[in-house]
């Protein structure tokens, strides 16, 4: 199992240089990735509702620059927010950047108002993403024009930089619907925690819809905890094992506010690696 955390990015106070420590310590303790959070225009304060001051993409470019192994995504980008050729301009580049090191992590949002400043469509948001990651798929994987689809097409136009690899990309969810998403254009899915039980029966349906659709295919599995310091260490590395006896291949763990994020990221990393 894979332990990842997921950087705190919830207040205006936080200064970027706290990001750049906290990366370079996630790499140095072992982390095998970090993930930062997305809102655009949120209601209300940025805080542990809604996660994301720093724009997601920009502050891996940044990060990018300071680590050499870590790997770095968004946890996860509300795809039908952002413009999906822009997007995949944005992702081709970070690819390049961070030589290869980006994952996208997408999900389809849940915040009406938030929608609603911006003008998107809260109802369709499932098929708009769906549409949206057919073309990511098609332009990061060197497709060419032509392009035609339901919603976002083009007759001419080059796309460029191509990845020079895949890009990863990450389906966020515990619905049925996010399943099928992570199964049609994803790589790995991550789940929110519900119980060790409950997350079981999420893994073993997305490995029912891989089997009816890709035999034989791999789609990782991901539990995405929070831990701030008030439950006891060793509750929190009993919770990991638990989610990785269940099916996570990788657990990525959301450790509070900024302030003493630093202390908790060694002392999860040196629990989970005591249990071998």
């Amino acid at each position: 199992m894979d332990l990842e955390v997921v950087l705190p990015d919830e207040s205006t106070s936080m200064p970027v240089r706290v990001l750049v420590d906290l990366a370079r310590a996630a790499e140095d303790l072992g982390y095998s990735a970090a993930w930062l959070p997305d809102h655009v225009l949120p209601p209300s304060a940025y805080g542990a509702t809604f996660g994301g001051v720093y724009e997601p993409l920009v502050t891996i470019g940044h990060l990018a620059a300071v680590t050499e192994r870590l790997r770095l995504g968004t946890s996860v980008l509300v795809v039908p927010l952002r413009d999906p050729f822009l997007l995949a301009k944005q992702v081709a580049t970070l690819a390049h950047l961070s030589d290869g090191r980006v994952t996208l992590g997408v999900g389809v949002g849940w915040s009406e108002p938030e929608f609603a400043a911006l003008g998107a469509d809260h109802r369709r948001r499932g098929a708009v993403t769906d549409d949206a990651l057919a073309l990511l798929r098609h332009l990061l994987g060197g497709g060419t024009a032509p392009y035609e689809a339901r919603r976002f097409s083009y007759d001419l136009g080059v796309f460029a930089p191509v990845p020079p690899s895949p890009v990863p990309i990450m389906v966020g969810g515990n619905s049925d619907a996010a399943l099928r998403r992570a199964v049609r254009y994803g790589d790995s899915w991550q789940g929110l925690p519900e119980s060790p039980a409950a997350f079981a029966e999420r893994v073993r349906r997305l490995r029912e819809l891989v089997e009816e659709t890709d035999p034989g295919r791999d789609v990782a599995t991901t539990l995405r905890i929070g831990w701030d310091g008030t439950a006891p260490m060793e509750q929190v590395a009993d919770d990991v094992a638990a989610y990785a006896e269940a099916g996570a291949a990788r657990v990525a763990v959301h450790l509070g506010e900024h302030e003493g994020t630093a202390g908790r990221m060694e002392e999860l990393a040196a629990a989970v690696a005591g249990r071998g």
